[in-house]
């Protein structure tokens, strides 16, 4: 990319750059974890998750010393929750092995858990003036579009290339770039939909535009397809108490869930699945079935919600109040979470209106 058109990015961007909390300032705990948390997740969405964050870790000092569990919850509802256990490593590290200072340099910051190529660069851009470029969706697809560059973003020798290219013209002010063309990408050159190119500073030169060919631009191509799993959770509640137990290793390891089953039950299978398990029941309902995707995988939900007698091993037993404040549900179980509260508020407003009516 030429040097000229780095220069229009950075003017534009000085100008119109958004007011969010993590440009505030420069503090590289603030970026780090903004970084992070945008990392899979739209930036509206971000901000209020940052300001619950930084309310209740303010520091890296907070984030090594947090509990696994109130980490978990903080970061309920980001997804991808190993991101949330590599900050908490990271924090660790920065206060042993750099005495609490979040290191400054590029290759220091990379040596950290959880921190890759990306998110080390735009550390060391933004907070300590070093010249790295990064890497990520909204500059692949600017930079393709600008050099109408049709490989495959997708591939790992694409993405190295492109930062290879980007480093040879790179402004002094690195940080100021890369801000401005990750926000042109954000806001102006846009993945869905049509760009708005009829306002974009880099317009003249856009290689893509003028070729008109920047609506198939970037080309990604995946060769590897969603694995699909089926599941039947089961909602066992006592008395507004919903029965819990924490996911084992693997996927979304720590973090709670429903209990569930492998396969899609039927009611009958279900009947047979409780008396061969010996608990005691009421009548049950179907909850809500739905489909969660992964990265690489699909799980395809079915669930019931099951009255019990008696609440039993091995299980958790917690309210919705407790639930809601100390318990990091993954999404992948937040439907059924709604759909039972929902059905509760109902509940208890058919009660008050029959205690009105008599």
């Amino acid at each position: 990319m030429k040097e000229e058109v780095m220069k229009k990015i950075m003017a534009w961007y000085q100008e119109n750059q958004r007011p969010l909390p993590w440009r505030e300032d420069t503090n590289p705990y603030h970026v780090w974890i903004s970084e992070v948390m945008l990392q899979q997740t739209r930036i509206e969405a971000v901000i209020r998750y940052y300001h619950r964050f930084m309310k209740e870790l303010p520091t890296i000092k907070d984030l090594a010393n947090v509990e696994d569990e109130k980490l978990m919850k903080l970061w309920e509802g980001l997804g991808y929750y190993t991101r949330a256990r590599n900050l908490k490593k990271a924090a660790i590290q920065v206060m042993e092995r750099f005495a609490g200072e979040f290191p400054n340099t590029y290759e220091e910051i990379l040596s950290l858990p959880g921190i890759g190529e990306y998110t080390a660069s735009a550390i060391a851009s933004i907070c300590f003036h070093e010249q790295q470029a990064t890497i990520d969706g909204n500059v692949l697809r600017v930079y393709t579009r600008v050099q109408n560059d049709e490989r495959n973003i997708a591939e790992e020798k694409t993405k190295k290339d492109i930062r290879k290219n980007l480093m040879k013209t790179l402004p002094k002010d690195a940080g100021t770039f890369n801000q401005g063309i990750m926000e042109l990408g954000e806001v102006i050159c846009i993945p869905k939909g049509s760009p708005k190119c009829e306002i974009c500073p880099i317009q003249k030169d856009c290689t893509g535009y003028q070729k008109d060919t920047y609506q198939f631009l970037p080309k990604k191509e995946m060769n590897r397809g969603k694995k699909e799993e089926n599941y039947t959770v089961l909602v066992f509640e006592k008395e507004g108490h919903l029965a819990l137990e924490k996911r084992g290793a693997g996927l979304l390891e720590g973090l709670w869930q429903f209990p569930n089953i492998s396969g899609h039950l039927s009611e009958k299978k279900i009947k047979s699945y409780l008396k061969e398990k010996a608990i005691a029941h009421q009548n049950f309902k179907k909850g809500p079935s739905y489909v969660h995707i992964f990265t690489h995988k699909k799980w395809n939900i079915t669930s019931y919600i099951i009255p019990v007698e008696n609440e039993f091993t091995p299980y958790t037993w917690v309210s919705l109040e407790d639930l809601e404040k100390n318990y990091a549900l993954p999404s992948a179980f937040q439907p059924i979470k709604i759909a039972y509260q929902k059905g509760t508020r109902e509940n208890e407003k058919k009660c008050r209106n029959f205690n009105l009516s008599v």
